[in-house]
């Protein structure tokens, strides 16, 4: 069963006050992602950030309201970047016989990338949405090159024997 693992977009990242590099794009390529899961009996899993910004139960924290869930849907709350440290992540992914999980949210150098890493270390296949996560511009590089990095480490770094990263585009593995 393919699973949809969508990172941290709550209002607290997605609608603060740091811009989102293609924010409106990025959350039309994750709704398209999920509906597809769901309808083709995947699942999807939210993961929040819970911190002084968003804690747990305040708006800040909710997931955002463009990204509708369903009675079916997964809820993991974590306070790291590696939505597998101190959560029930793992554990659930192995009782439903996960193989692959298929990854968006943000931010890209952050929580994306730790939870593609991890997975990968714990013998997932990892589907990266090469154009379904985003970040903001940093003091150092723009949010567009954070990407473009990232994208291309996920695609070029070695992981171990039982486990591969790929990097697609939301159409190469949803269509539409």
């Amino acid at each position: 069963m393919d699973t949809l693992i969508i990172i941290d977009m709550q209002n607290a990242w997605v609608h603060g006050p740091t811009p989102r590099y293609e924010k409106e794009r990025v959350i039309a390529r994750i709704r398209h992602a999920a509906d597809y899961t769901r309808a083709h009996g995947g699942q999807v899993i939210f993961v929040r950030h819970v911190n002084d910004d968003a804690l747990a139960g305040s708006a800040g924290w909710e997931v955002i309201p463009e990204l509708p869930f369903t009675p079916g849907d997964v809820f993991v709350d974590k306070s790291a970047c590696d939505a597998f440290a101190d959560t029930g992540l793992l554990t659930h992914l192995k009782i439903t016989g996960a193989k692959t999980l298929i990854l968006c949210g943000l931010p890209t150098e952050l929580c994306m990338d730790s939870t593609i890493r991890a997975a990968a270390s714990h013998g997932f296949d990892v589907i990266a949405l090469a154009d379904a996560h985003t970040t903001a511009d940093r003091s150092h590089l723009r949010a567009e090159k954070i990407i473009e990095h990232h994208n291309w480490v996920w695609a070029s770094i070695s992981t171990p024997f039982n486990s591969r990263i790929m990097v697609r585009t939301t159409q190469e593995v949803f269509g539409g």
